[in-house]
Order: structure tokens, then C-alpha cells, then sequence
């Protein structure tokens, strides 16, 4: 039975009760969205204070309710977070169902198999993405590398958010209308935080998809630890697309600014808008972008109080650059992972003055437990400290994998107990945690986990291909590039028959790269079909052979990623996951 101390506990109660009558909140401002720049610039479009916001949560809550939403549901989420989308997720969790994140641009067969290993009863999309996911501007979203689901087609009760557009379903609610609606509190359920309110879909095939699920309760405890790295107090304005760091600023009652755009589409009205913000969170493409634009005299060289940097390797070379070019602003490195975030956070000045080996992220967070679980033949430190797989647990931890919770029937399945990251570590003398290598192959760009095992069996069964290989190539930034690496098949056109009948070991010489074999342009042109969105390379190369290293002869990855450096774009391609969220 929860008790109203649990309920406390709850990701929204801080959140509802600054919207209480006489709360000193009430009337502040929670949620700013802005317009995209005109010739007099960006304005604001909108503003919501907090007794507003809680208002439209709990009409919405009400009207999900009545129309069957019961605890535990769940409902698949596709709506970006503007104000009305906040509304519409908090909705869905204060009605006590549980907000899935799909990504829509993965293959349909996986987003099939997604969506089945969900089980949803309601859809909450927006209305923009109805009407790209058939007819003519379904062709304009292939174009841009997203060949969409066809959402209206979904039998599921469906919630559109934005203006009606042709393609929206018939009897689909409008989430403007569910929060205009009456509130009645005694029609909701009570505030449980270990009721599951968020999941999101990581990897996986389309045999088991993978997904990580969290509580109420593990949701605020994560939030918590954000908004005190930040210091944020009420008065203060965080300005960012990421809920990582919105609903944070709601818990302290600060605003949330919301940009029109990502700072990958926008990178200058983002970062004008950036003047007098308490915080901002940046991956580390992001960071490149702004300092570029800030060196170029594009925008003036004034950043936010904090910048929190995460989602890819933090470099030191980029934290130097950004104590540079913005050095009135504290640049924050944070180091987590969907499954428990945040993990650790570690200042600028202390990871420039680190001397060692290895990636330091800093002292595990209050309340996160981090230990080492020794790997075979993994070699000790330079130090002599024990190098191992690191495992975390603390309040902030998943309540387990969807996959895990559901078997052998919803909510019957164990609840994860810590977390093998996957990373190895070591503990220095005061307690930081030291990254020195995976134990896993995956590529990190932008915000996205690259898992080339669920990807590289469909390229090599494409006609012509004998080999396929996804390799991450290291940017000064600390993101990675994608290059996808083929052989060709024997028959295929254009194959070296000395290179198909050469060694297949490493025998020392080079790899020769071919960026204009006849393979690559059928290939990149069929990659749309078979790879998520976000996963599409950068660079398609053919190579006359794969080399090999190790004991066991596996792909030498690395050499792969140092032979395919030079072929990379200096721009970021990567931008085409944010602009096919945003489109």
C-alpha cells in the first residue's frame, strides 16, 4: 500500500505540488518554448507557469483515464519535448501508465518487434508524423533516411499532438483538448514511484528486443542528482531539448527553455539563447559546434552558468578548448547510461589535471555504489590498481530490462539488483572512476549507442557483400564517426580476384580502402531498408580484406578505423537522427 511519504518519492510530486494554490511556484514560469528566428529573431511562442502545467497534467490525466488507461499501461510516445508534449508524458504517468519511447526510425521490422515487446494500449504521436508516414511526404522522409511506420495503421487508441493533419486517424483525441478537460484527482490513482513510468528501447533484434524500464521513484532520484550538480534554484532558466535536464529544472522550480530547434539543426539561435542560462546539457558534437560559431564571431562568447557534457566520451582536448573559448562558464563532464544516469560527473579542471592513463569520469554520485568485477586477461593499470568490469547500483537504477519485468508475465519478472556496465575501469586512491576500454564493440555518436552486432548480419546479407563491418572512428571531440566496411562477394562486380584469393590473416601490409567500388553506391542505397536511422554510416568503404588480430582472429576493429580515418567527413552527418526527430 503506498503512503503519502511514498508518494513523495514520486517523479511528479515535486513537480504537481508547485502548482498547488499558494505555492510561492505557482505563478512562475515553468515552460518556455521559443519560435525559430524571423527577421526580428527568435521570440517567445509560449509560456506555461507551474500551476498551469499542473492543471493540464491532471486534465489530461483525468481524460486518459476515463478513456481506459489504467495503471500500468503503456503507451508509445513520439512527440518532442515541447510544452504540450511534456503535458501529454506527464499525463500518461500521472494516469499511472508508462510513457515507451520507439524510435521511429528504425527498420519496420524492428519497430514491429518493438512495439510488440511493448504491448501498448494507446499511441501519443505527433500529428506531423502521421502525415510523413504515408503518402506523398512519405517519400520526402525516406529521402532524408527515415522510412517511417505507417502510425495511423496501429490498433491502438490514438492521442495526435499538434494541429489535425490529413493521415491523423479517425477518432484520434487531440492531446490540447484532453488538457483543457476538467480535473478529477479522485479518478487517478495514487503516486506510487515504484510503479514503471518510463521505457526505452536500446538495441536488440527483432527476435528480443532490448529495452530499459524505470520507475517513478528511480526517475526522481536520477533527476535529483542533476538538479544538485547544477545547484538550480528557483528564479534560475535552463535552456535545452533534452528532458534529461528540463524536468530537473522543474523539480527545483526553475524554467525550462525550449528551443525550436536541437543545437545540431540550429546551433546559432541556440546558442544566443544561451545568454544568462543557469544550465545546459551538450553532447560533445554540440560543444564543437557552439565553439566553432563562438570563434567564427557568429555569436557572442557568452555561455551559460553550467554546461553538462555527456552521451559520448568527454575529451580532455574538448574541455580545454571549451575552458578557452568560454571560461566564464563551468563545464561539468557527466558519465551514465539509460540504465542508471547519472553515474558520475567530474569538473573540467580536475579531468585536465588528471596526469593517468585512462578516461577519469570522476567520484561515484551520492547513493551510486560502483565496484569492479574482474575480467579474465584483462591487464592491470599502469598503477598496479585492479582493472575490471564496472557494476553499478544506487537509487537511480532501472528497475530492469522489458524483457526481464515481463516474463513470465507483466510485473512478475526480477527487478535488477546493479548493472554490468560493460566498461572497463579502475578505482584510483581517492574513489574516481578511471574508463580504460570495453568489454563490448559499440560505437557512441551524438546521444546514440551503436551496437554493430545487430546490424552488420543484414548488410552481409545483401547481394555482392561477403563481409560487413561497423567501425567507430574517434573524433578530437570525443564523438565517433560510422564507417561501414565491405568485402565484396566473389561474383560480385567489380571484385579484385588477387585481393579475393589473397591471405585473410594479417600479414602486415596495409588495408586498401575503396571509397568508388560499384558495391558501395547499391549498398548505401539499400542501407535505409536495413539499418535503423541512426545507424547509417558516414562513409561506405570496400576493403581488399579484412585483418585479423588476436589469438582468437577476429576482425581487427581497430585497424579498420584507423585505415578509414582519412576517408571521414570533417562535418558531422550524424546531425540526421536529430533533424528526423525534429521533422
Amino acid at each position: 500500500m503506498t503512503t503519502p511519504d511514498d508518494a513523495t518519492r514520486h517523479l511528479l510530486a515535486p513537480i504537481l505540488a508547485r502548482g498547488a494554490p499558494g505555492h510561492a511556484s505557482a505563478d512562475a514560469v515553468a515552460l518556455r518554448r521559443w519560435t525559430r528566428p524571423g527577421r526580428r529573431g527568435a521570440r517567445v511562442r509560449e509560456e506555461t507557469t507551474y500551476a498551469d502545467l499542473a492543471r493540464r497534467v491532471e486534465a489530461t490525466a483525468t481524460a486518459l483515464a476515463a478513456d481506459g488507461l489504467a495503471p500500468g499501461d503503456r503507451a508509445l510516445f513520439s512527440v518532442r519535448p515541447r510544452p504540450a508534449g511534456v503535458v501529454l508524458a506527464f499525463g500518461v504517468v500521472r494516469a499511472g501508465g508508462t510513457v515507451v519511447f520507439v524510435d521511429p526510425g528504425s527498420t519496420p521490422e524492428l519497430f514491429t518487434a518493438r512495439v510488440g515487446a511493448a504491448g501498448p494500449s494507446l499511441a501519443t504521436t505527433e500529428s506531423l508524423l502521421y502525415a510523413v508516414s504515408r503518402g506523398p511526404l512519405r517519400r520526402l522522409a525516406r529521402s532524408r533516411g527515415l522510412l517511417l511506420p505507417d502510425y495511423a495503421s496501429l490498433p491502438l487508441r490514438h492521442v495526435h499532438a499538434g494541429p489535425w493533419l490529413p493521415g491523423v486517424p479517425r477518432g484520434s483525441r487531440a492531446a490540447r483538448r484532453l488538457a483543457a478537460g476538467r480535473v478529477d484527482r479522485d479518478a487517478l490513482p495514487a503516486l506510487d514511484p515504484g510503479r514503471e513510468a518510463l521505457t526505452v528501447f536500446t538495441s536488440g533484434t527483432t527476435a528480443q528486443p532490448k529495452a530499459v524500464v524505470h520507475t517513478a521513484g528511480s526517475l526522481l532520484a536520477g533527476c535529483d542528482l542533476l538538479r544538485d550538480v547544477f545547484a538550480l534554484a528557483p528564479g534560475d532558466v535552463v535552456h535545452t531539448d533534452q528532458m534529461l535536464l528540463g524536468v530537473p529544472a522543474l523539480l527545483a522550480g526553475a524554467t525550462w527553455s525550449v528551443p525550436a530547434d536541437p543545437p545540431s539543426r540550429d546551433i546559432t539561435t541556440f546558442a544566443r539563447q544561451l545568454d544568462g542560462a543557469a544550465g545546459t546539457y551538450l553532447v560533445p558534437a554540440d560543444v564543437t559546434a557552439l565553439l566553432d560559431a563562438v570563434e567564427g564571431g557568429v555569436v557572442p562568447a557568452r555561455g551559460p552558468r553550467v554546461a553538462l557534457v555527456g552521451g559520448a566520451p568527454v575529451t580532455r582536448a574538448l574541455l580545454e578548448r571549451a575552458t578557452r573559448v568560454l571560461p566564464g562558464t563551468r563545464w561539468v563532464a557527466v558519465y551514465g547510461m539509460t540504465e542508471i544516469l547519472p553515474v558520475a560527473v567530474v569538473e573540467a579542471q580536475e579531468k585536465l589535471a588528471h596526469a593517468g592513463d585512462g578516461d577519469l569520469v570522476g567520484v561515484p554520485l551520492p547513493g551510486t555504489v560502483a565496484r569492479l568485477d574482474p575480467v579474465e586477461d584483462a591487464d592491470p593499470a599502469d598503477d598496479g590498481a585492479v582493472v575490471g568490469e564496472l557494476v553499478l547500483s544506487g537509487p537511480s537504477l532501472m528497475a530492469g530490462y522489458l524483457h526481464d519485468l515481463d516474463a513470465p508475465a507483466r510485473g512478475a519478472g526480477p527487478r535488477a539488483a546493479e548493472h554490468r556496465t560493460g566498461d572497463l575501469a579502475r578505482l584510483d586512491g581517492r574513489g574516481r572512476v578511471v574508463l580504460v576500454g570495453r568489454t563490448r564493440d559499440m560505437i557512441i555518436r551524438g546521444t546514440t549507442n551503436i551496437y554493430p552486432g545487430l546490424f552488420e548480419p543484414r548488410v552481409a546479407a545483401l547481394d555482392g557483400v561477403a563481409e560487413a563491418l561497423l567501425v567507430g572512428v574517434p573524433q578530437v571531440d570525443g564523438d565517433e564517426r560510422v564507417a561501414l566496411v565491405l568485402t565484396a562477394a566473389v561474383d560480385a562486380p567489380g571484385r579484385d580476384d588477387a585481393a579475393a584469393r589473397g591471405p585473410r590473416a594479417d600479414d602486415g601490409t596495409a588495408v586498401r580502402l575503396d571509397p568508388d567500388h560499384p558495391l558501395v553506391a547499391r549498398v548505401r542505397a539499400a542501407l535505409p531498408d536495413v539499418l535503423d536511422h541512426d545507424a547509417l554510416p558516414d562513409v561506405v568503404l570496400v576493403a581488399d580484406r579484412v585483418p585479423l588480430a588476436g589469438r582468437s582472429r577476429k576482425p581487427d576493429r581497430a585497424a579498420l578505423a584507423r585505415a578509414a580515418a582519412p576517408f571521414v567527413p570533417a562535418t558531422a552527418v550524424a546531425a540526421r537522427s536529430a533533424e528526423g526527430a525534429s521533422a
